[in-house]
């Protein structure tokens, strides 16, 4: 659901608050008048507070005839993952709660308003647990600063509320209908289209479900003329069973979330216009539900791709690749981008390689990994590069077809480059990069800007580096 507090500019702190947070940090101690039982300074101290990023000291203090709060808390050294932690703490701190005034700390507050923000976001279906803070009211703020963070955040929400949906609502005609309520122009093709077309991995992986595939396009235009035209092409699998290559009962209960990359594209297309992005940007959703039935595809079927790339499915459970293929094959094609970037739950090697807290990036472009890495940095959607090792490349050979669509009786392993590699095979000779974020595209904790299930990622670091200067 979307973030329900909202978010304000005030240019002073209002007189009659009853609840209000003051930063503070060792070499800090506030000198704002607020009324407090004790000096600041001897409060400090007797709490023993070291002003660490996410320390909160609670002061209650007269209000008319009642009390409010001071919470006064801690921003360590100040650097943007110090705000972040003390802006979550505090949203957190004061759930339940009508209004926080908050004094913003020197610094980034994009930044500490984004997280703040972001820490407030809840999906749940039924009866609601312990509600957000209702207003954030950010004093002595640049109004700029906080507008930017609140699209942003409500970017991030609709990417983590579409993969929280479960898929039981979620199929890829209600994919491509919440896409269509983006603003933007946009495109779908149904399943006879796609057959038509020549979408063979698309139609593959979604016919042994009674959900029908998608292809989903958005398209972004600045409202000045654009010297760079960027696709985002994003997996988006409503749900993943395995196909006939069945996972575990365990392995599915959190495959509602493998069409986070698609609604990371779907959310960065919506956000696009509010951030004055400058760059033309056009979003592919290549959406289907993998499901065994009668109809499913089979291991050892030979699938035709867009483009006339025939594949040799050696596992059903493979099938992000497929039908990311597809879409990557039309974008070279059709599209004539100056870049293309994929974002996708893709592998579980990921995650043993990087864990849940930093996403891979592939690409075969210096310039655009650095670019992408670097705005992964600035905004904590944090990417490490990671090798496109073409000594590889054998174990996707197939006897009868131009590829098979997993390792084929090799031992190189290293599951998330061998399937970068094969995506690699159909992006062209332009610029390409590949964010697999099957690790941190969902959380298992409930703390920080996070919640638990789907994370978002990704939106952040494309929404920078698309409205850079």
């Amino acid at each position: 659901m979307p973030i329900e507090t909202t978010a304000s500019v005030v240019t002073d702190l209002p007189a009659d608050a009853e609840l209000v947070a003051v930063p503070y940090a060792q070499d800090l101690i506030p000198s704002r008048a607020l009324d407090l039982p004790v000096p600041v300074a001897d409060l400090l101290a007797h709490y023993e507070a070291k002003g660490e990023p996410g320390e909160i000291v609670d002061v209650p203090v007269a209000r008319g005839s009642g009390v409010g709060r001071v919470l006064l808390y801690g921003v360590g050294d100040g650097s943007p993952r110090a705000l972040r932690k003390a802006a979550a703490a505090l949203t957190r701190r004061v759930k339940g709660r009508a209004e926080l005034a908050v004094v913003v700390p020197d610094g980034d507050v994009a930044v500490f308003a984004e997280a703040a923000l972001l820490a407030a976001y809840a999906y749940r279906i039924g009866a609601p647990g312990k509600t957000p803070v209702g207003a954030l009211r950010f004093v002595g703020a640049d109004e700029a600063s906080v507008r930017r963070a609140q699209a942003v955040a409500e970017a991030v929400a609709l990417a983590r509320d579409l993969a929280n949906t479960p898929s039981s609502v979620k199929n890829p005609a209600w994919l491509a209908e919440r896409a269509a309520e983006q603003g933007v122009p946009t495109r779908i093709w149904d399943e006879e289209q796609l057959q038509a077309g020549g979408f063979g991995g698309i139609v593959a992986v979604g016919r042994g479900s009674v959900s029908p595939p998608r292809l989903i396009q958005l398209s972004y235009t600045p409202a000045e003329p654009a010297d760079r035209h960027v696709v985002l092409v994003g997996k988006g699998i409503t749900f993943d069973s395995g196909g006939l290559s069945l996972k575990p009962t365990e392995n599915m209960k959190t495959q509602k979330t493998d069409m986070a990359g698609g609604a990371v594209v779907i959310a960065v297309l919506g956000a696009l216009a509010a951030l004055g992005a400058p760059v033309r940007v056009t979003g592919l959703i290549a959406a289907a539900e993998n499901m065994p039935s009668g109809t499913a595809q089979r291991p050892s079927d030979v699938i035709t791709h867009y483009g006339g790339r025939t594949v040799e499915v050696l596992n059903t459970d493979a099938e992000g690749r497929l039908v990311l293929a597809d879409a990557l094959a039309y974008a070279d094609a059709e599209l004539d981008p100056d870049a293309v970037v994929d974002v996708a739950t893709l592998t579980g090697a990921i995650t043993v390689a990087l864990g849940r807290n930093v996403g891979a990036v592939y690409s075969t472009d210096d310039t655009l990994a650095r670019e992408l890495v670097d705005a992964g940095q600035a905004t904590d959607d944090r990417l490490w590069r990671m090798p496109l090792i073409d000594d590889y490349a054998p174990a996707l050979e197939s006897p009868i077809a131009d590829l098979s669509n997993v390792e084929s009786g090799s031992t190189f392993g290293a599951g998330s480059i061998t399937a970068a590699l094969f995506l690699r095979e159909f992006a062209g000779k332009r610029p390409w990069a590949h964010l697999d974020i099957a690790g941190v595209g969902r959380s298992t904790v409930d703390e920080g800007t996070l919640s638990k299930g789907a994370t978002g990622f990704g939106v952040r670091v494309l929404l920078e580096w698309l409205t850079r200067g």
